[in-house]
């Protein structure tokens, strides 16, 4: 009898596990949908380094990037959306697009969020809460608003630490996970009175150690950057471009419908 039961538990595992794969494996069969990241949005300096130029789209290049997505008939979606359709082959609207704005820049909400209104566009914010309310981000306030007005705010962590490079502490106060993951998620929540459920990697780096460690935090989907997927856990490896500073409109178009 005990052989029997242990025998029925080993197929349930390898049933789940089958499962698992299974769902990775649909996944990833999905025509990937484009999402863009954008930084910094403001005209470059003198003193601007070739490399953040790639990081800093100045302002008419936003607004006629944008206005080149609503001109061409993309339709911007969020996250739940862009879960459900991977999950479950919800369908989505034709030309779908993902906006997302990554670090806390307060010209994300002085200049991105009107230009995105114009057009009725929504976008994913994440947040790096160690800057809320410091010079040139913004404050508490302004994210709850994104948040009221339909966007979706998501983790960033405290600081921008690698996620790859992070540790237990048996100390709260030391434990990486904790400070940059947990803590963070909780502000976000008091700030938004919303479940925190999205992620995005600093600067885009994952490695697959990290992976089974995030997926503990139960965020739905995570963000990179332009990395293959891995095809383990592809909600925890969504890619995104970079929107760069030295693209035209018809650089941007080409891109967002050549690179995925």
């Amino acid at each position: 009898m005990i052989k029997q039961l242990f025998s029925a538990a080993g197929l349930c595992l390898l049933g789940f596990a089958a499962s698992a794969q299974g769902n990775a494996t649909a996944i990833m069969a999905r025509k990937q949908v484009p999402v863009i990241c954008y930084h910094q949005i403001r005209d470059w300096r003198p003193k601007d380094s070739k490399t953040a130029k790639d990081y800093i789209i100045p302002v008419q290049s936003f607004k006629d990037h944008i206005k080149m997505l609503a001109d061409s008939g993309y339709h911007t979606i969020l996250p739940d959306q862009l879960y459900a359709y991977l999950t479950k082959g919800t369908p989505l609207p034709s030309k779908p697009v993902m906006l997302t704005f990554d670090d806390t820049d307060e010209d994300q909400f002085t200049i991105a969020r009107p230009e995105l209104k114009k057009y009725g566009f929504k976008g994913v914010y994440f947040i790096m809460t160690v800057s809320l309310g410091r010079p040139h981000y913004m404050t508490k306030e302004q994210v709850k608003q994104l948040s009221d007005e339909g966007s979706v705010i998501a983790s960033h962590t405290w600081d921008h630490h690698r996620v790859d490079r992070y540790k237990h502490d048996p100390n709260p106060k030391k434990d990486d996970w904790n400070v940059q993951i947990t803590k963070p998620t909780q502000k976000l929540e008091e700030i938004t009175g919303k479940k925190i459920e999205y992620f995005a990697f600093p600067f885009g780096v994952w490695k697959k150690p990290v992976l089974p460690e995030l997926n503990k935090y139960h965020f739905k989907l995570a963000f990179q950057l332009a990395d293959k997927r891995d095809a383990e856990y592809p909600l925890l490896t969504v890619r995104r471009i970079l929107d760069s500073g030295y693209w035209t409109t018809k650089t941007f178009s080409n891109s967002l419908r050549h690179s995925f």
